[in-house]
């Protein structure tokens, strides 16, 4: 019995169809990076305080040692302002400045999915803690104790550039990391604004 010609073609079923992947689907997120911070802000601390130890041991009393052919002189200052010593007779605004600091870096860490921020904050946070630290616990007393400082850049005294700490260091160098992540559109959370904007962008270009 003739049932007539079959049909070679294959009508394509709804479940061979596949979808397009949507151009506006959210990425996983970046891990949290809270144990960079717990990390380098300890050692940045413990690096601090161990120096700081050994200049107060080591330098006191002492004239200013000259090293690396005097691109660097170790001079046991004490300083009762803010880093590089600016803002001396303000200690213990600055101690209640750092604590607030301290408190900010350690809320946002949970948040934290860039490794750039989390390095940066760690540099931070360790520093503020190591001069917190000289305010709460050293001479004339709680909340105005005296900064330990004790590196000089070029010329003794302070002459060239003011005499510093590597807590100083840290801040410095943390703080100058965090502004040039924000200036390249680096957000704390892994994300990055101008991306998102672009992607934005080009899927309402298509929609329309």
């Amino acid at each position: 019995m003739d049932n007539g010609p079959v049909s070679t073609d294959h009508q394509p079923q709804p479940e061979d169809e596949q979808e397009p992947a949507e151009s506006g689907a959210e990425q996983p997120l970046p891990p949290r990076r809270i144990g960079v911070v717990a990390a380098i802000a300890p050692l940045v601390f413990v690096l601090d305080l161990v120096t700081k130890v050994l200049a107060t041991v080591n330098l006191e009393g002492s004239a200013p040692v000259r090293i690396l052919g005097g691109a660097v002189y170790l001079q046991l200052v004490r300083n009762p302002g803010a880093a590089f010593s600016m803002a001396t007779g303000m200690t213990w605004v600055l101690a209640l400045v750092a604590i607030g600091v301290v408190v900010a870096i350690i809320w946002l860490a949970r948040r934290l999915r860039s490794v750039g921020w989390a390095i940066g904050l760690g540099l931070v946070l360790g520093g503020a803690l190591g001069n917190l630290a000289d305010r709460i616990f050293r001479a004339p007393g709680p909340l105005q104790g005296h900064v330990v400082d004790f590196v000089s850049v070029f010329a003794p005294n302070g002459d060239f550039f003011p005499v510093f700490n590597v807590a100083d260091s840290a801040i410095s160098i943390g703080a100058v990391l965090i502004v040039l992540l924000s200036l390249f559109g680096k957000d704390y959370d892994g994300s990055s604004p101008r991306k998102a904007g672009t992607s934005r962008a080009s899927a309402e270009r298509d929609e329309s």
